[in-house]
């Protein structure tokens, strides 16, 4: 496992590279907050994480660790991406196991510091998948975006609304 890279993945630079070319400008692996992000857009107080399906457990079941496969609209993906060996299977579903619970814990640190998490699934950066997830994160974080900068209250001018023109009026004097 000493061999298995945790930065600059061949997933994690397919999302780089897309976010990029979208316009998109991010930090890598930022530090300081929980999980060492893979992404961080601050402009968009927004973290991003491309995990892998088998190190963290994509759609398998946490009591029973069951091999479902990866799905995307009922079909499936690719129905090898998170299969559990059959050889020493109780550790690799404990260590999948810990995984999971350990992304729940940061992304709900991160939630309680006001920061967005997404994360982009391996099998969803399939060739035949990736443009359109690609075009659902940048869609995503343009949502996040304005909804966290979004002005209260529409500005109206005096001329459209009376009682905004009889307040300035009043303040003038006349």
């Amino acid at each position: 496992m000493a061999a298995i890279r945790s930065k600059d993945t061949k997933p994690e630079m397919i999302v780089r590279r897309g976010l990029w070319s979208r316009g998109f400008r991010y930090r890598l692996n930022h530090k300081r907050l929980p999980g060492h992000p893979d992404l961080v857009l601050r402009k968009y107080k927004t973290c991003v994480f491309v995990n892998g399906c088998f190190w963290h457990g994509h759609n398998v079941a946490l009591p029973r660790m069951e091999d479902v496969g990866c799905k995307k609209d009922d079909a499936i993906v690719n129905s090898a991406c998170c299969k559990i060996p059959n050889t020493n299977r109780a550790f690799w579903v404990t260590k999948i196991r810990r995984n999971k619970e350990r992304d729940r814990e940061e992304q709900q640190r991160l939630s309680e510091m006001g920061w967005h998490s997404i994360t982009v699934w391996e099998c969803e950066l399939t060739p035949k998948h990736r443009e359109e997830t690609l075009a659902s994160l940048a869609f995503t974080l343009n949502h996040i975006y304005f909804q966290d900068h979004i002005v209260s209250k529409p500005y109206v001018s005096p001329e459209e609304d009376p009682l905004q023109l009889s307040i300035a009026a009043e303040e003038c004097g006349q």
